[in-house]
């Protein structure tokens, strides 16, 4: 699996390419086999077509769960990214607020997270850099808790545990982020896929090779749709490969936010 993965970062083309030209493979295997008991029979043995079309419609079954479970798991990668992008827009507007020197502290390392959560969601697959991500991730909010716990300590008051609420929010955002970033398509279901579609591309061979003239064409069409949505799932259950990726909009929208600033206009006089 891990080669796979190593073959799709590179190229997702030449991961397209080699699962079509295994499918491609099995299905003339299959037909083969049959084109050796022509001879003996004139055509498909009886129950064929029943057992190629129970195939047929389990991968149909198989193909649309699948894609259901990768659908699923980038629209919460997604979620999370907006989530924790809000979460950190909130934590840093009441940092600024709270009359206190440490909420500025709060708000300048809330500046900070952010890019470094961004950098987060989209470090492709360099393990090493995700794992320095995580550490300076842990690094700020062990910082940012020490001047909350200084500002609760020396006034405990509504404001301090409102900005407590959101910095709490924020934190678990990013817990919540990581966890969904560590999900992909579980190795048993990707083989699963593969493995019932080249037991179908065999099963298809084997009915189509008992027809005199071969519909080649229309079984190569049929393995490269296939092909196009297996890929397309590996590729949507896949945090950091192929071109399906949750990408970092809202938290740079969210330092755009940051960049002008609070300014407290003068009050308005009385009238």
């Amino acid at each position: 699996m891990e080669y796979l993965a190593q073959l799709a970062d590179w190229s997702e083309l030449a991961f397209a390419a080699l699962l079509f030209g295994v499918l491609l493979l099995a299905h003339e295997a299959g037909a083969l086999v049959s084109r050796r008991a022509v001879g003996r029979e004139e055509k498909a043995p009886e129950g064929v077509g029943v057992v190629v079309g129970g195939l047929l419609a389990l991968l149909a079954f198989v193909l649309a769960l699948t894609l259901s479970y990768a659908s699923g798991r980038f629209s919460e990668r997604r979620a999370g990214a907006l989530a924790e992008a809000n979460a950190i827009s909130t934590a840093w507007t009441r940092a600024q607020a709270i009359a206190h020197p440490r909420g500025k502290e709060i708000a300048g390392l809330l500046e900070e997270y952010t890019k470094v959560r961004l950098a987060f969601v989209e470090a492709g697959r360099d393990k090493a850099g995700i794992d320095e991500f995580n550490t300076t991730t842990n690094a700020l909010q062990t910082k940012m808790t020490g001047h909350l716990a200084a500002i609760v300590r020396e006034k405990s008051d509504p404001v301090s545990a409102s900005l407590m609420a959101s910095l709490n929010e924020t934190f678990d955002a990013a817990t919540t982020e990581r966890f969904a970033y560590d999900r992909g398509l579980p190795p048993q279901v990707f083989w699963l896929l593969v493995s019932l579609g080249l037991l179908t591309a065999a099963a298809l061979g084997y009915q189509m090779g008992f027809v005199h003239k071969r519909p080649r064409a229309l079984a190569a069409v049929l393995l490269l749709a296939w092909t196009v949505v297996s890929v397309g799932i590996f590729d949507l259950a896949s945090p950091r490969l192929g071109a399906f990726h949750a990408n970092g909009d809202a938290y740079r929208w969210t330092l755009q936010g940051f960049s002008g600033g609070v300014h407290i206009p003068p009050a308005p006089e009385e009238k």
